[in-house]
């Protein structure tokens, strides 16, 4: 059985060219493993804890590993089941080789890798913290707080500097010094947001707002909102391109993608995609985006020079975060 699965995972790897999109079935409590190549989810990795599932994930740089968090069995803000483990998946075996306990409920949720630390950060929610973890031994090392409740997503500087929460229910981000572990500030944004990320001259935050189809554009120098970009609807999950010229905008309501010219603070051009798209994610060569389409089971590939989906790719139950491995 083990010499089976070993050469299933071998011949998997090499159809896929060494690459693979993750993406977490929140329906199916699963991570579905995709060839990008085909755009074909070919085989899955259960969570195996009823009753609670995972929404985001990460990927160690070499693609080996990669961490989930169990967030619980709710959205957030919503009563529910709360998580309090992380799963860490073997990429090439197909298997959950470890599990780290955060000791009591936090609803662990967004995982992200710093790698010029070493290190991975996870948002918990109901710490009101970023939980600090080093992935070789799989030991909490410390937290940074963000002063504010349901810091939902988390983004880091390119620079490994600052980090940047989401806090869905306050309606504010809060933003942190990663090298001192401390809060520096808190931007009240709107009355309710969602989703992060950044520019990649770190200049620019982005979050949706949540009450307004508008996106809010954050001056990272002043720790202010510098501008708001009108949305055909509300706006979710964003992501810039590699070029720093464009802003991908998953907009649920409209079953579209909005992309944002970064120069004049306007919509450019809209994609359709399937139903409700959540998460975007920028392939590293710069050359596609991929948005899951939670409602549908659907994961859309976009093309960024032509601006058009080139492959609809069956996932599972509700598709939502997204990760590439090398």
């Amino acid at each position: 059985m083990g010499k089976s699965l070993w050469l299933c995972g071998l011949m998997l790897s090499a159809s896929m060219g060494g690459q693979t999109l993750l993406v977490v079935n929140q329906g199916d409590s699963d991570v579905g493993l995709v060839d990008p190549a085909t755009g074909t989810q070919v085989t899955t990795v259960a969570e195996g804890i009823a009753g609670v599932h995972g929404h985001e994930i990460a990927v160690s740089p070499d693609g080996h590993t990669a961490y989930l968090p169990i967030y619980g069995s709710s959205g957030v803000g919503k009563p529910g089941i709360s998580g309090h483990e992380m799963q860490v998946i073997d990429l090439p075996s197909r298997k959950i080789i470890g599990d780290l306990d955060f000791g009591h409920e936090v609803r662990p949720h967004m995982p992200v890798l710093d790698r010029r630390r070493g290190l991975l950060y996870v948002t918990t929610e109901l710490d009101k913290s970023v939980s600090i973890i080093d992935p070789k031994t799989l030991k909490i090392v410390g937290a940074i707080p963000t002063g504010q409740e349901q810091s939902h997503m988390f983004v880091l500087s390119h620079d490994g500097k600052r980090g940047y929460t989401a806090n869905v229910g306050p309606g504010t981000v809060s933003v942190l010094d990663i090298a001192g572990r401390k809060l520096i500030g808190v931007i009240p944004v709107s009355g309710n947001v969602q989703r992060i990320s950044i520019s990649q001259d770190d200049k620019l935050v982005f979050t949706s707002d949540q009450t307004k189809p508008q996106l809010a554009v954050i001056d990272t120098a002043t720790g202010k909102v510098k501008t708001w970009v009108p949305l055909p609807g509300m706006g979710y999950g964003t992501a810039a391109t590699a070029d720093g010229r464009w802003l991908l905008v998953a907009v649920p309501s409209t079953k579209q993608v909005a992309v944002v010219d970064l120069q004049k603070m306007s919509v450019a051009k809209l994609i359709e995609v399937p139903s409700a798209p959540q998460e975007v994610l920028i392939r590293p060569d710069g050359k596609a985006a991929y948005v899951s389409c939670n409602a549908s089971g659907k994961v859309a590939a976009i093309d960024l020079t032509a601006w058009n989906v080139t492959k609809i790719i069956t996932a599972g139950k509700l598709a939502d975060g997204l990760a590439w491995a090398n």
